[in-house]
Formats: structure tokens, sequence, C-alpha cells
């Protein structure tokens, strides 16, 4: 028995017709809520319908590569801090209430694909009502910091940075507070 390509899985998931495009596709990610899936891979997006920025961003990698493999999809990790002045700006009290003073340090993930011949950012971490254009940059979900190209395990080197970089103890409320916020 053949396994149904992820494309289809989430097309039919998603409601989305056969001939969607990139653009539908993006905003059908964006669209997932944020929060973390049980299972923190591609599949448990699927089947839970929530999602973090790791684990929607590893979804659309997969589905860009599979339909738009000239895209080259390419996920990035970025390390920085995140200042409550800004976490209330972006996503509101809650969240910024689980942020110390002097901030909090995350690792965030987001995508480039090469489109029109330039790297546009794609970032589908929340919800948005301003939809994605099709070839501008995505505003990151983030602040400034260090951004890391991925390899070949997502996962194990976003723990790396996690745990080179991150306090558990004061990310993880902040996370949890994210989820609450969306």
């Amino acid at each position: 028995m053949m396994e149904v390509p992820l494309f289809e899985r989430f097309l039919e998931r998603a409601g989305l017709p056969a001939d969607s495009g990139l653009h539908d596709v993006v905003a059908a990610v964006q669209a997932i809520p944020y929060g973390r899936p049980r299972d923190r891979t591609v599949a448990g997006v699927l089947i839970d319908w929530i999602g973090t920025c790791s684990t929607k961003h590893a979804l659309l990698s997969e589905l860009i590569s599979e339909r738009w493999p000239d895209l080259t999809p390419r996920l990035v990790h970025r390390v920085y801090r995140a200042e409550r002045t800004m976490v209330r700006h972006r996503f509101g009290e809650i969240p910024a209430a689980a942020v110390q003073d002097g901030g909090l340090i995350d690792v965030h993930r987001y995508l480039i694909i090469a489109l029109g011949g330039r790297d546009v950012v794609i970032d589908v971490t929340f919800p948005s009502d301003a939809p994605w254009d099709g070839r501008s940059d995505m505003p990151l979900a983030c602040g400034p910091g260090r951004d890391y190209l991925v390899g070949v395990d997502p996962a194990k080197e976003k723990a790396a940075l996690e745990a080179a970089n991150c306090d558990p103890r004061i990310r993880e409320p902040f996370i949890t507070a994210l989820s609450q916020a969306h």
C-alpha cells in the first residue's frame, strides 16, 4: 500500500483544492493555530492542527520541497532576546507578563525560499490578518538576533542552540503564554 504524499495529506487536512498555489499553502500553514502539538513533528501538526515556529516551518519546508523544490526552502534558527516591551506590542499582556526584567533569550525558526531571483523570508508562526503578498519578505515573529542556517537535523540543532542560550525555567512559561494568547 502506497503512502499518500505529504502535500496531498496537507491539502485534504487544510481543505484546499489540488491546484492550490504557494500563496494558498503559505496562508493555510500560517492559519494553523499556535501551540505545541503532542508530537512535535510535521505529522503531529497534521494530526493536532496546531504548531509552533519549529513545527509549522518544518511542515512548510517539507511541503515546498515536495511541490516546488526549485524554491530551495532553507530553515533558519535565530537566537534573539525577547524584551517585555516588544512582546507586549506584538503579542499582548499575557506573553509580556511571562518575560522577566531584562528579557529572555529564545530560539526562533523561520524559512527562506528562493523566489524571483532573491531570497524571501517566510514566517508563518502566528495566524495573521495581513496575508502574505506572495513575493515580499514576511515580518519575523521575533526580534533581531543571530541567524544559523539549519543543516541536516533541525530539531537537534535547535535543541543545541536552546541548551547553549536559553534558560528553560524562563523560556517554557513564555512559550506557554504565547500559546494561551493565540
